[in-house]
């Protein structure tokens, strides 16, 4: 009798110590940091923009592919002059619209539809910064819209002569809004924007 006790004893301290070793072995799951895709930016370079179909040239990104939007705007064809500039790399696209200025009611119309578009992004950006554009010599006017936050556009401007011409440009990306993963990309389209506005001349 003593003896069965103890084997069953010794089987019992057996399978306690086989359980212990196993629950040893488990692996704890430790969340992984948080960490981005690696982006691959294309060399900076530009060529001028252009288009037979558009009154002004500007400096583009060579990697940058023009084209041609041929979409209806408020039922009739959309200008000739609107077009996309897309970033196939990063997944950025800046969408261009022209007007002809035909009065100075056209002209009054069209700053306020672009500050109302920019401003539509209000709900979801931190802040936004309004920067004048003033090039008399090239006669070149208008407002650099720079948006903080998790807004779907960080960018958008308007530029124009004031009397004939009116372009206005917003910076997008085909990718959720992340600010943070999205930071870099967007400061390397913005110095693109800049040198767009920059460049900008009426023909």
């Amino acid at each position: 009798m003593f003896g069965k006790c103890v084997v069953t004893l010794s089987i019992l301290l057996s399978a306690i110590g086989l359980m212990l070793v196993q629950g040893c072995d488990e692996t704890v799951a430790v969340p992984k940091p948080r960490a981005y895709p690696r982006v691959i930016y294309p060399t900076k370079a530009y060529q001028p923009f252009d288009a037979s179909y558009c009154a002004f040239t500007f400096d583009q990104p060579v990697y940058a592919k023009v084209e041609q939007d041929t979409t209806f705007f408020e039922g009739k064809p959309a200008s000739d002059c609107w077009f996309n500039l897309t970033v196939p790399q990063l997944s950025a696209k800046i969408y261009c619209s022209y007007y002809d200025i035909r009065s100075r009611k056209d002209l009054d119309e069209y700053v306020a539809d672009a500050f109302e578009l920019t401003n539509k992004h209000n709900i979801k950006a931190n802040y936004i910064d309004e920067i004048a554009i003033h090039r008399p010599a090239d006669r070149v006017h208008g407002v650099v819209f720079e948006v903080e936050g998790a807004a779907a556009s960080s960018y958008q401007f308007f530029l124009t002569d004031s009397t004939r011409h009116f372009l206005r440009g917003a910076l997008y990306f085909d990718t959720q809004t992340r600010p943070d993963s999205l930071a870099p990309v967007i400061k390397f389209m913005k110095a693109d924007l800049n040198r767009m506005v920059e460049t900008l001349k009426w023909k």
